[in-house]
């Protein structure tokens, strides 16, 4: 049966999740790089409804600006008063009327802004499920092992939904239902419009209750169905950082999972972390420890890991990343990163280059075949084909106003602990001696030696030192070598 597309999606996110303890709107927090919003409405969209209605309320200023970012196509509602979900519910209608928006007779779905690992087929079977029974409302629910703290779905002989009863007001036997409300519903607008204004707030909590419709339909002799989720873990709601951890971990196995079976090697899912716009070619391998976040791309043939974090990379095919933290970066194909590497934004490295062993580089293009191998600051540089960066060189970039920019030419040689003063420029096929302070052009072909000429002091240990080891040691080498013999 093919889908009846929604006339609208409200999604519940108002909700303050004072348990989280944190300053930022509980839909707000992050799992996989994305906010649990974002997954939802992610899920939502699969349903192409006309209108997509994000409920507001705690942190709203905060919440407005992100759905602005992600989804600026959605009509967002603020509920001033967070006087319970099926106010919520109201509220949403109401505004939708003052906008003047047109609603067609296709099905209302009430979705909560907490639920990050719901997916779009669910949604897709909900609405499908609605349509082929005909019913006022379908509830999406599952089963647990463990329902408490749910409300249980009771169902009727026919199997339709008698009503939803919450934990506190459950007889002994309707404890035992193992079948939970999971907060998500498809209505029939015109039926739900008729029962939304009977809701009261006669409750401990003071508040409008939306399962309370259930009752309310059955009540008008309405008839209320079910659509069984059959994976738990998608309506597992988050109210704590406890419950946050547990649903990333899912989230953190659903992706690997997808991955290692598009042929992607995980040595330790369990210690893997891989955001949800990262894409990764076949035979890739990851070894354990590593965090891929952001748009990162990755190019067949890499091998990226272990204790790794890339942050908006792009990794070309080949490419080796070891002990490395790289942030809007690329690596070029068959380069070798690391290990203990950290790369920064608008570094770009071309083929076949390397970045070695405690090296930075800043906004600097590595051409292809150079090489930085180690112990080695580059910042705001341009560094030809086929150079060599000797160790502990550092490209002195910053004045204490400005930045400058370095440029290396092609199959130069920096020597070691060479102090390259922006904005210099090292011609290409020149040197630079190790240990110097280069502040001028050096041209093409030339060796640049800034340095002052060694003096040796004879004798200033014996004299300034008398006493010490190093004193006898000196001694006991300059002595004649007969000397030495005779002693010995």
């Amino acid at each position: 049966m093919q889908m009846n597309r929604p006339s609208a999606v409200i999604i519940l996110a108002a909700g303050e999740g004072t348990r989280m303890r944190s300053a930022t709107p509980k839909v707000l927090h992050n799992i996989a790089g994305r906010s649990l919003l974002g997954h939802v409405i992610e899920a939502a969209a699969t349903l192409e409804p006309e209108h997509l209605v994000v409920v507001v309320g705690h942190g709203r200023d905060q919440v407005i600006e992100h759905i602005a970012e992600i989804a600026p196509w959605a009509l967002i509602v603020v509920q001033a008063e967070q006087l319970g979900t099926g106010h919520a519910v109201r509220v949403a209608l109401e505004d939708l009327d003052g906008r003047g928006a047109v609603l067609s007779d296709a099905p209302l779905v009430v979705l909560t802004g907490d639920t990050p690992l719901l997916l779009g087929s669910t949604l897709v079977q909900l609405v499908v499920a609605h349509d082929q029974a005909k019913a006022a409302a379908t509830v999406l629910t599952t089963r647990l092992d463990d329902p408490y703290g749910y409300g249980r779905v009771i169902r009727d002989a026919a199997g339709g939904v008698q009503c939803i009863v919450e934990q506190k007001d459950a007889t002994s036997d309707e404890l035992a239902v193992d079948e939970i409300n999971s907060g998500m519903y498809a209505f029939d607008l015109a039926k739900l419009r008729g029962v939304l204004g009977r809701l009261t707030s006669d409750n401990a909590q003071g508040e409008q209750y939306l399962p309370d419709v259930v009752s309310l339909l059955r009540s008008d002799s309405a008839a209320v169905a079910a659509s069984m989720c059959l994976d738990s873990s998608e309506i597992m709601g988050i109210n704590d950082r406890v419950q946050l951890a547990a649903v990333a971990a899912i989230m953190r196995d659903r992706i690997n999972t997808r991955w290692m079976q598009d042929g992607v090697a995980i040595v330790d899912p369990a210690t893997t972390w891989v955001d949800i716009d990262v894409d990764i070619e076949p035979d890739v391998t990851i070894l354990p420890n590593t965090t891929l976040r952001g748009p990162t791309s990755i190019a067949t043939g890499a091998q990226i890991g272990p204790g790794t974090t890339l942050v908006s990379c792009e990794v070309a095919e080949d490419a080796t990343v070891i002990h490395t933290w790289a942030e809007l970066a690329v690596i070029g194909p068959r380069s070798h990163v690391g290990p203990f590497t950290y790369l920064r934004p608008g570094t770009v490295l071309g083929a076949d280059t390397k970045a070695g062993a405690f090296v930075e580089i800043k906004n600097s293009t590595v051409g292809d075949t150079s090489k930085v191998p180690h112990l080695s600051y580059v910042g705001d540089a341009q560094i030809g084909t086929g150079s060599n960066i000797g160790a502990a060189t550092v490209f002195v970039n910053y004045d204490g106003v400005e930045k400058h920019r370095t440029v290396i030419g092609d199959h130069v040689r920096v020597g070691s602990d060479t102090m390259l003063i922006a904005p210099v420029t090292i011609g290409d096929g020149a040197y630079t001696a190790a240990g110097s302070v280069i502040t001028e052009d050096v041209p093409p072909g030339a060796i640049g030696v800034g340095r002052s000429r060694q003096r040796n002091i004879l004798d200033w240990v014996l004299r300034r030192r008398p006493g010490t080891a190093s004193a006898q040691a000196a001694s006991q080498a300059n002595k004649p070598v007969t000397q030495a013999q005779e002693e010995k």
